[in-house]
């Protein structure tokens, strides 16, 4: 029989257990874009060193065929220049700098950072970035520098999603949807999806045992205030998409 004490310390480890078993994922924002410009190799690199197991970014195909990071179809925002990167061919894109200092990289040149074990979330969001996005990733896995389980490709253009399936079983899929989460099941289904990428605000702990209930992982974004945070670990989302992978590590920190 256990003593009080052998007894106390058996609870605590599965209560343990179980605490640890919710830690979510920590995904970076477009790297760590509360920090260091968005969608570059030093903020992804800063992600990373604020303590992001996984990290989000954003893709584009631009005039002469590459997959390019970056996340609006326009500079204006970001360069104060009004073009759209798909109109632009590498070599011009390559002429920018953001805050002076920063290029916008391609997609090669993040996998090329070798990123070990980190969940590497490519949204695409320009029009056929589908299969140019596959053929690169190909590269990558046929050379065994890359791991299938460390990718997900995920987008608010189901299009994309259903055309990458088509042709590929096996890359993981992360629906994105700005709306009720659960009317994004149907279409999961369809695709075999790995994930729901949904905007936090609507999900609550019914809504996130349904989804988790049929298999699903949980990836709300984007998600800069701790009190939220702590909400949505509370109701077990399997990873956090914020700005600030620093402020998620210190809330998990305390679990």
């Amino acid at each position: 029989m256990f003593s009080k004490a052998k007894f106390f310390i058996f609870i605590c480890l599965i209560l343990y257990s179980c605490i640890k078993k919710r830690r979510p994922l920590i995904i970076g924002h477009r790297g760590a874009k509360g920090h260091v410009a968005e969608n570059t190799i030093p903020s992804v690199k800063h992600a990373i060193d604020l303590g992001a197991n996984g990290v989000e970014i954003d893709v584009f195909r631009c005039k002469s065929g590459e997959i390019v990071v970056f996340h609006d179809d326009s500079l204006n925002k970001i360069l104060d220049v009004n073009l759209c990167i798909e109109d632009l061919d590498l070599s011009t894109i390559k002429s920018f700098q953001i805050e002076n200092k920063y290029l916008i990289p391609t997609l090669e040149e993040i996998l090329s950072l070798q990123l070990g074990d980190l969940l590497l979330n490519i949204e695409l969001k320009g029009k056929g970035t589908a299969i140019p996005t596959i053929e690169i990733l190909n590269k990558y896995f046929n050379k065994d520098l890359l791991n299938e389980k460390n990718i997900l490709v995920s987008s608010f253009d189901w299009d994309e999603l259903i055309i990458l399936r088509s042709k590929s079983e096996k890359i993981p899929i992360g629906v994105l949807i700005d709306g009720n989460p659960l009317l994004a099941l149907k279409f999961a289904d369809k695709v075999n999806a790995l994930s729901i990428n949904s905007d936090y605000k609507f999900l609550n702990k019914k809504n996130v045992n349904l989804i988790k209930g049929m298999g699903y992982k949980l990836y709300p974004y984007t998600v800069n205030d701790e009190n939220e945070m702590k909400k949505l670990i509370s109701i077990g989302v399997d990873g956090i998409i914020t700005d600030y992978p620093d402020k998620l590590k210190n809330i998990l920190n305390y679990l």
